[in-house]
């Protein structure tokens, strides 16, 4: 499994999802909808599986001495990594700009969202979304991508907005906190972090089970 993850990171993977974990920087952009850098990283991801199926990387990797389910878990173990590398960078910049620049121009007044564990948790519930819809919908053929990433920009699209509405609604002012962590925002994380592991670990099961199907 290891060396089939190396080939992952060093063979299949295009160059642009590696490039795309920049996008994580949006964390730090004033006034912006910063949750949109979450989506860019996912579109990152979804470079390497174009050029996969352009290269018929499947078929070769198959022809390997190893399980078919060993496939499917090397793939998925490439897309948990970019993700967690993109949420690191995220929460590190969290951080800084919660502890440091919260009550700063012009960080003060901001009417979207703002970089905080709610956001967080935004973060996860989209790659949650990547992982249990574009993931387990490639590998129901191992061939086809547009459907799955087009339902997964939709859903991504809604999530954006719900997170953009929620914390103008009164009683969930304290989503948008500038520098302070409040209990609604915990909840948003837990959530997020839930789902993530939820959704991907179901698609993860269901994506074996599919790909052991499909006659290569």
């Amino acid at each position: 499994m290891k060396k089939l993850f190396y080939k992952e990171l060093k063979l299949t993977a295009n160059p642009l999802s590696y490039w795309f974990i920049i996008f994580s920087a949006m964390t730090m952009i004033p006034r912006y909808p910063i949750l949109v850098g979450s989506f860019f990283i996912c579109l990152g991801i979804f470079y390497t599986y174009q050029q996969l199926r352009e290269y018929d990387d499947i078929t070769y990797t198959v022809m390997l001495p190893v399980k078919k389910q060993d496939v499917v878990t090397a793939k998925y173990l490439f897309v948990l990594f970019i993700e967690l590398m993109a949420f690191i960078l995220c929460t590190l910049l969290t951080i800084i700009r919660m502890k440091f620049l919260g009550n700063t121009a012009p960080y003060d007044i901001n009417p979207l969202m703002s970089a905080n564990a709610a956001y967080l948790g935004y973060v996860m519930i989209v790659f949650a979304a990547f992982n249990s819809i574009f993931l387990a919908g490639f590998f129901k053929t191992a061939y086809k991508i547009g459907k799955p990433f087009v339902i997964f920009c939709i859903v991504s699209f809604i999530v954006v907005v719900m997170g953009e509405i929620l914390h103008h609604i009164p009683t969930l002012k304290s989503l948008n906190e500038l520098s302070n962590v409040s209990t609604a925002q915990i909840v948003v994380f837990v959530i997020g972090v839930v789902l993530f592991m939820l959704c991907t670990w179901l698609s993860y099961k269901k994506s074996i089970k599919n790909f052991e199907e499909i006659d290569l």
